[in-house]
This record gives C-alpha cells, structure tokens and sequence, in this order.
C-alpha cells in the first residue's frame, strides 16, 4: 500500500473547521480505495500558538516539516494580530523557504452554483490563474526609516529576477499547453511599471518561441479585471505577479459563485521540498464555530493535493463527488445562498465516495 505522509496545519478560524472535514473526507477515499494511506501529523501552529510563544510556528519548523509528502492548511489571521504579522510569520514563512514559486487557483463553476455574471453558466468560465508566488510585489524588501516623524518612509520593493520569472513562464506554458484549448494570457503592467514588468514582458515572448502550439496574449492587469466580467469566455489558462494574481484569484472565485470553494496548491514543482495545499478563503472570525463555513474549496485543494501525490484515480473520484453535492442546491452553505451547514455537506461528500457510480 502506497503511503504519503501529511502534515495539517488548519491555523485560525474557519482553518480548522475546514481541514477536519478535508481529513474526514480524505480519510473516507483512502478506505473506499484502498490502494493508500494518509499518514497525518497534526500542528497547532497559528495565532494561539503566536499568543503563548510569541512565534506563529516552531524556530524548527521547517525542518520538521521538510520530510513530508505534502502540508494540508487552512488558514492564517485573527482579529487580534496584525495581519502582516501572523501571513509572514506562518503561511510565507513556509511557502518562501520551501519555494513553492507556482501557486496555482483553478475556478470553474461547479454543477448546482450559478455565477453572479449575467448569462454565464457551468463550461463558460474555466479557468487556471497561476501565480508567481515566490517574489514580485510579495518579496519582503523593503524597509522603514523616521519612523513616527512627519518624514516617515516606507519602501516596499518587487523583485524581479530572470531565473523566477523565466521558471514561472515556463511552469504557465505548460500547464496551458496540457489543457484542450491552449491558451494562455500573460497579465501585466508594463505601461506604469517599466523596469520589473518590462523584464516580465520580455521573458514571457522568450519563454513563448518554446511553446509554438500555445496561443499566447497580454493584457494590462486593470483590463484583465474587465475581461474576465465582460468575456470570460475568452480566457483559459493565466498567469501573473504575485500581487497580480492573489486579486485576480479572488475576483475569479468569486465570478464562480464563492470565495468558499476555491483552492489553491501552493507547489515546489522540482519537488525538492513539500508543496501546500489550502483553500483561498482566509480565517473568516466572523463565522467561526457557528458550523457554516464552506468545506468545498478545502475539499477541493484535496484533490489537487491527490494529483500532486499521483493518486489521480482517487482525485477524480473525489471531483466527482464534490461536484454531485454542489449539484443539490439544499446542500449549498450561506456563502452560496443556501442554509446547510458543514456538518453536512461533509457527510453528503462521504455519502457520494462510498456509492458505487462514482
């Protein structure tokens, strides 16, 4: 039997509701399948962790986590701790060290949701945004100076490097050249931004001349945002700067129906080190513990997780039954208009795994 070791680490909030029913749904496809085993670690790191040792994880963290297959994550903030804080502190803390340069958000709209875009429906918005997740706007340099003066300066500099650039353009190319149609837009903002984006630019036409079959095209990150509401049609598979990427995501989740069932693998394409996989939502204070927080895109970063383990077979099974829950609209969460719970669509997703038509 085929055996992955698996770190959990549900952070904050709603990150913990999630990822227990991830595990219960994992652990459910693991015994119908049969063929492997999840070994899982659980963590405790987060914010609690940070408010009774002023750290969001372990000084050993990384090491200890280095000889997992995969880490599975929920979420990371409160209410009660400065944002930048508990991000650079836990989710970057890993996602830097491990490289895990390509994060990548497929959207699509599953069966039973209906997108908030007039006369959009299932197959008209399918979509893959890959993000450079490991510098651009989100490499940590920078620094302050004077500070409480009236003087008081922030910089906050991006990053842009040939080798993260080209690995990122290469990583999107062939994830487009994989998928039926062979499309790939290359967001930027070279008018405004003339030495970053202009090297962004020029190693995206470079990176092209390799792929002949993939129909490339650019597009400002502001009309990109019009275009993916006005002609999502028109749009397969993308990629973009950190920053970029991380608003473009969101909007596309939720052109899809919700913030609740996006997922996000966070992946070390060389597999030197363990890539994360975790839903975009973030740790939602607001309905933490009232038992209503969406588990579908948790359930969904699973699947991308399988894949990346190479239990395909079991990925799909998964898929397939995530979409026959959103089918039935009585098992949509509040986030999707509906009143069931997680307890539920929980059980509905375990139900569907251990039919015989799945």
């Amino acid at each position: 039997m085929r055996q992955y070791k698996i770190a959990s680490i549900p952070g904050d909030g709603i990150g913990q509701e999630v990822i227990a029913a991830g595990l219960e749904v994992l652990d459910v496809l693991a015994k119908r399948d049969g063929g492997f085993h999840l070994a899982v670690t659980p963590f405790d790191w987060g914010s609690n962790y940070y408010k009774k040792h002023g750290i969001m994880m372990p000084a050993d963290g990384l090491r200890t986590l280095k000889p997992f297959d995969a880490i599975y994550f929920g979420a990371v903030g409160a209410p009660d701790v400065p944002d930048h804080v508990t991000l650079w502190g836990l989710r970057l803390a890993i996602c830097q060290p491990f490289d895990q340069y390509a994060n990548v958000r497929p959207t699509r709209i599953l069966p039973g949701i209906e997108s908030p875009l007039r006369n959009v429906k299932a197959g008209d918005l399918d979509w893959v945004i890959v993000r450079e997740n490991s510098e651009g706007e989100y490499a940590g340099q920078g620094g302050r100076s004077h500070k409480g003066l009236p003087e008081e300066i922030a910089t906050e500099v991006s990053i842009f490097t040939r080798a993260g650039v080209t690995r990122i353009m290469r990583f999107a190319f062939k994830l487009a050249q994989s998928r039926p149609r062979k499309l790939l837009t290359v967001v930027t903002k070279s008018n405004a931004q003339r030495h970053g984006m202009v090297l962004w630019d020029e190693i995206a036409a470079e990176v092209a001349a390799e792929f002949p079959d993939v129909k490339w095209d650019k597009m400002l990150v502001d009309a990109m945002t019009m275009r993916m509401t006005l002609k999502p049609k028109s749009i397969d598979t993308v990629v973009a700067t950190n920053l970029h990427a991380d608003i473009l995501s969101d909007l596309a989740a939720a052109l899809a129906g919700s913030l609740g069932i996006a997922p996000t693998a966070n992946l070390n394409p060389e597999r030197q080190f363990p890539s994360m996989f975790e839903p975009i939502h973030g740790s939602a204070f607001d309905i933490t513990g009232k038992g209503i927080a969406n588990p579908v895109g948790t359930f969904w970063s699973a699947v991308m997780m399988l894949e990346h383990l190479g239990e395909g077979t079991a990925a799909g099974r998964l898929m397939r039954a995530i979409e026959r829950v959103t089918a039935d609209q009585a098992l949509h969460t509040p986030d999707l208009g509906g009143k069931a719970t997680t307890r539920q669509v929980t059980d509905a997703v375990c139900k569907a795994l251990l039919g015989d038509n799945l």
